[in-house]
């Protein structure tokens, strides 16, 4: 155990055992990202995210303390587009030991906004705790003029400090809005308000540090999965095929020689493919490969209905592509039985 990660854990047995102050408790795990982002220029648009500490990046933010006992702990610095499937086992374990010890009452967790629904979404599969788990992010670095990190953490803080957030699976918070991590996809690859739920909208709201909600999520999470991660395993190898006109059966061939355990087809319209994809399904069925049909559009979803081909395949109802392949991956881990993988995708 190294001695920075040590120095935390007994700083936050201290916080946890503290007997004056009624606030509630919150912990940051903090991953990099645009929010801890740092720019030459306060109003150029090139910088370098994960370069800033999160004892910095709370400095920016002096209110917190009023909100909340706060503590921060850096899991890692990195661009979210770097994210591996180490770093998610390690956050979720990390969260289960902060709740399972009775060290914090709920977790804000900084992270990058190119990966964040999928983080979110894993997370939410597998994290068997009710307590608050909030994202945030930022979509400009720490040194713009106009940076949005600072308000987005105040809101993540509050939210999670919030009793009424108890409960309701895990979340993100952007630009005020509050969303569940089961229908969040990134939307605008610059913009501050980048974030949105395509098929059911926000969960809710900011107002003054106060949430306030209109929905509710109805997908089955956390407590109510059956999805369970080990520390050091290695999740299933599922992989993701681009549909488009006139696709070629390139890459389908590479991935079937590759010994991937799953592959996702992001189709076109309602997850439709052309005939080279359909041939090559018929071999990665006959290889034991499971393939679950997606699509390439963010709203409406894909059902069994479709419109030429295999229709026993599994379908990811309502998931993007990027989260069909986080719950195909888990799902694997459970079972190949393309029956019970659809239910899978019909709770979760």
């Amino acid at each position: 155990m190294s001695k920075r990660l040590l120095l935390a854990i007994i700083s936050l047995l201290l916080f946890s055992g503290s007997i004056y102050s009624q606030q509630p408790r919150i912990v940051i795990l903090a991953t990099g990202g645009t929010i801890a982002g740092a720019a030459p220029s306060a109003t150029g648009a090139s910088y370098r995210p994960g370069v800033i500490s999160i004892d910095n990046i709370l400095k920016s933010v002096p209110d917190l303390n009023k909100i909340c006992d706060l503590k921060g702990i850096q899991v890692c610095n990195i661009s979210s587009q770097n994210i591996t499937e180490e770093i998610w086992i390690q956050l979720a374990f990390k969260i289960d030991s902060l709740f399972s010890n009775n060290l914090c009452d709920g977790i804000v967790i900084t992270h990058g906004t190119d990966t964040m629904e999928e983080t979110a979404y894993f997370l939410n599969l597998v994290v068997k705790h009710k307590n608050p788990i909030v994202l945030t992010g930022s979509m400009r670095p720490s040194t713009s003029l106009s940076a949005d990190g600072p308000f987005n953490l105040f809101n993540a803080v509050s939210l999670a400090a919030d009793k009424v957030a108890y409960g309701k699976g895990v979340m993100a918070i952007m630009n005020d809005y509050i969303f569940s991590a089961d229908d969040l996809i990134k939307s605008n690859t610059v913009n501050p308000d980048a974030f949105e739920s395509p098929n059911f909208g926000p969960m809710g709201m900011m107002r003054g540090g106060k949430p306030r909600f209109y929905r509710e999520s109805l997908t089955k999470n956390t407590v109510e999965t059956p999805f369970e991660v080990r520390k050091g395993q290695k999740l299933p190898k599922v992989e993701i095929l681009y549909a488009y006109a006139f696709a070629s059966d390139i890459p389908f061939k590479a991935l079937l020689d590759s010994g991937v355990d799953g592959i996702i087809i992001a189709g076109v319209g309602h997850g439709n493919y052309n005939r080279a994809f359909d041939q090559k399904i018929k071999e990665a069925k006959q290889k034991g490969i499971t393939v679950v049909r997606s699509s390439r559009i963010f709203r409406g979803g894909v059902d069994n209905e479709a419109e030429e081909y295999d229709k026993t395949i599994p379908v990811s109802a309502m998931k993007s592509p990027q989260k069909a392949r986080i719950l195909l991956m888990l799902s694997l881990m459970k079972t190949n039985n393309p029956d019970i993988i659809q239910g899978y995708f019909g709770k979760f």
